[in-house]
C-alpha cells in the first residue's frame, strides 16, 4: 500500500520540480533563443546582399555570394585544412591520448609531468599556446632551429613558418598537441569501466598491452566516438591555433575557415555579405556534426 501511495507522490514531486526548473531557466532560455534565432536570421538576410561593415546601403545580390564561394579555391582549401587538422588530432587522440589516459588511470610514475605537459594547455588560453608554439619555430632565435644548430644539425634548420609544407606540419602538430580534453574524456570513462573482464584477463595471464588492445580499447568505443566528433567540431573553431602561429599563410596553405572569415571581415571592403554566406555554410557543417555528436552521446549513455 505504501508503495502504491508513494508512486503518485513521486510523480507530483517530479512535475513540481520540473515546473520550478522551467520558471528559473525560462529567462535564460528566452535570451539564448532570441540570440541564436536572430543571429541565424541576420546571417541569412545578410548573405544575400553586398554590404560593408556599416551594414548601410546594402545591395541585394541573391545567391551570388554562395556561387562565388563555390568557385573560391581558398574557401575550399580552408574547409579541407579544417578536416585534415581534425584527422591529425583525432589520430593522435585515439592512440597516444588513449595510452596517456590509461597510464594516468593506472597510477604511472611521473603522472604529474603528464598532467603538466598535456592537460595544462587545455586549461589556458589557446591563443597563448599558439603564440608560444609559433615563436618556437621562428627562423631566427626560434628554439627549434637554435637547438638543431647547437647539436650540429644546423642543415635541418629552416624557415618553418614561411614554407607551405613545414608551416602545415607546424599547425598540424599544434592541433595534435592540444588533446587535453580527449585525455580527460578517456580518464573519466576509464574509472567507470567494469572490472570483471579485466580481472578475468589477468587471471588468464594476459599482458598489459594485450589487455589494452583487446579489452579496454573496444570497451571504450562510445568514448572514441565522442572524442572523434568533439575534435571534428572543435576544428571548425580553430581560429587561435592558426591566427597566432602562421596567420593562415604562407599562401593560404594553413588557412582554416576561422582565419578565412576573420580576414574578409577585416578587409575593409563590402565583404560582409560574402562572409555571412561563408559563415552559414560553416554553420550547416557544424550543425550536422553537432547532431551526430548528440546521437552519439545518447548511444553512449544507453550503453552504460
Amino acid at each position: 500500500m505504501k508503495t502504491e501511495r508513494s508512486a503518485p507522490r513521486k510523480k507530483r514531486k517530479s512535475r513540481s520540480d520540473l515546473r520550478v526548473a522551467v520558471v528559473f531557466l525560462s529567462p535564460l532560455l528566452l535570451v539564448y533563443a532570441v540570440y541564436f534565432i536572430y543571429s541565424i536570421f541576420f546571417l541569412g538576410e545578410t548573405s544575400m546582399t553586398k554590404v560593408g561593415i556599416s551594414l548601410r546601403n546594402a545591395v541585394d545580390v541573391g545567391w551570388l555570394n554562395f556561387q562565388m564561394l563555390v568557385g573560391d579555391a581558398a574557401f575550399s582549401r580552408a574547409i579541407l585544412n579544417n578536416l585534415l587538422f581534425a584527422m591529425v588530432s583525432i589520430a593522435v587522440a585515439v592512440t597516444i591520448g588513449f595510452f596517456i589516459a590509461v597510464a594516468l588511470a593506472t597510477g604511472v610514475r611521473a603522472r604529474k609531468l603528464f598532467y603538466l605537459v598535456f592537460l595544462l594547455p587545455a586549461l589556458i588560453p589557446v591563443s597563448l599556446v599558439a603564440t608560444v608554439f609559433g615563436g618556437m619555430f621562428q627562423e631566427r632565435f626560434g628554439i627549434v632551429n637554435e637547438t638543431l644548430r647547437s647539436i650540429g644539425l644546423g642543415a635541418l634548420a629552416q624557415s618553418w613558418l614561411n614554407e607551405p609544407g613545414p608551416a602545415f606540419a607546424v599547425v598540424a602538430t599544434l592541433f595534435a598537441y592540444l588533446i587535453g580534453l580527449p585525455i580527460m574524456y578517456y580518464t573519466a570513462d576509464l574509472a567507470a569501466l567494469p572490472t570483471d573482464s579485466l580481472e578475468a584477463a589477468l587471471l588468464d595471464g594476459a599482458g598489459t598491452f594485450r589487455i589494452m588492445r583487446s579489452i579496454i580499447y573496444p570497451m571504450m568505443t562510445p568514448t572514441h566516438i565522442t572524442v572523434v566528433l568533439s575534435l571534428l567540431l572543435g576544428s571548425f573553431r580553430g581560429l587561435e591555433q592558426v591566427y597566432f602561429s602562421t596567420g593562415g599563410g604562407p599562401g593560404h596553405s594553413t588557412e582554416v575557415v576561422g582565419s578565412y572569415l576573420y580576414g574578409y571581415i577585416n578587409s575593409g571592403g563590402k565583404t560582409i555579405g560574402f562572409t555571412a554566406a561563408a559563415a552559414l555554410i560553416v554553420l550547416v557543417i557544424a550543425l550536422i556534426i553537432s547532431i551526430a555528436q548528440m546521437f552519439a552521446t545518447r548511444t553512449r549513455k544507453g550503453s552504460r
